[in-house]
């Protein structure tokens, strides 16, 4: 990726407002939390939601957690319910990830869901990082700012280190206090259950709650950050390169060319990765077999390929 001069900013009022206007902006701002640094992206913006995969590098689209300031805040864009409300009174803010239904008209990138009805939504506790949530005042996608496979930041220097050049701010408010990641807790189903260990440990969650929390099973479909990849497969078969469809397929394109939906007709690799699950929801709605152009083998081209090929898999 092209490479930015990286400003660094303190967590003052003016840093906070510049790091928010960056976001705004669809650039990438590192900031802090109580857990780690985050690489966050405005979660509403598609094209800069895949930005972070290609500042990682090795890019891979597993769900995201999206950072809100109040639980307020979150309930704008997932389902909540009685058990969301009694951990957010008790944890909030803090190192708790809570994976809900999204609601509808939510406007969150299926990016940062990978495809999925659920999301991971998180206060933060840090004060630089509540600070730049509430001057956004919307959802903030954010895995930990490193490149993929290296140690998880807890300074500002970490972060620059790894990702100077790559990214437009780093909000820099010295070490964070926790420096593990969150728990993640899924709420979705009928009970609660531990999706991630973290640095909230599940025994203050269970006395909270009065009861065991149920444990992921191996088989169990994958729905938050942390865990395996979370593969979204359309209903219909799934043939990928193909130079065009044949009888009674749909066309996903890529680049120039007639097709029923284009990932991207620029022919951009970010733009391509930001409308990957949103398309193919889309075509699978028709209920068709759906045919897939090629899409180049580099960068992001290497997580878009390794979608559709887990999509196009035959399936029992």
């Amino acid at each position: 990726m092209p490479q930015q001069n990286t400003e660094i900013l303190a967590a003052t009022a003016t840093g906070i407002a510049r790091a928010a206007q960056l976001l705004r902006q669809g650039e990438l701002v590192s900031f802090p939390t109580e857990t780690v640094y985050g690489l966050g992206a405005d979660a509403r913006q598609g094209a800069s939601v895949a930005a972070i995969y290609e500042a990682k590098g090795r890019p891979s689209f597993n769900p995201l957690i999206a950072h809100l300031h109040s639980a307020e805040a979150a309930q704008r864009y997932v389902v909540w319910n009685a058990t969301a409300e009694t951990l957010a009174q008790a944890f909030w803010p803090g190192p708790l990830t809570l994976v809900l239904p999204l609601r509808d008209g939510h406007g969150i990138s299926p990016l940062v869901t990978a495809g999925l009805d659920t999301l991971g939504v998180r206060v933060p506790a840090h004060p630089a990082g509540q600070a730049l949530l509430q001057a956004l005042d919307g959802p903030v996608a954010a895995p930990s700012a490193n490149p993929s496979g290296r140690i998880s930041p807890t300074t500002a220097a970490h972060v620059r280190a790894g990702l100077g050049g790559r990214i437009a701010a780093i909000l820099d408010d010295g070490a964070c206090g926790v420096g593990l990641e969150s728990a993640i807790i899924g709420l979705a189903g009928p009970e609660p259950v531990l999706l991630r260990p973290g640095g909230l440990a599940a025994e203050q969650i269970e006395a909270v709650l009065g009861r065991k929390l149920a444990q992921r099973d191996a088989g169990d479909p994958l729905t938050a950050p942390g865990q395996l990849l979370s593969h979204y497969a359309p209903g219909a078969p799934v043939r990928l390169n193909a130079a065009k469809p044949g009888g009674g397929e749909l066309y996903l394109g890529f680049g120039p060319g007639d097709c029923d939906l284009n990932l991207s007709r620029d022919a951009d690799l970010a733009e391509a990765a930001a409308n990957l699950f949103g398309h193919l929801h889309r075509l699978d709605a028709l209920g068709k077999p759906i045919a897939v152009a090629p899409v180049p083998d580099h960068g992001l081209g290497e997580a878009i390929n390794d979608r559709l090929r887990r999509a196009a898999a035959p399936r029992d």
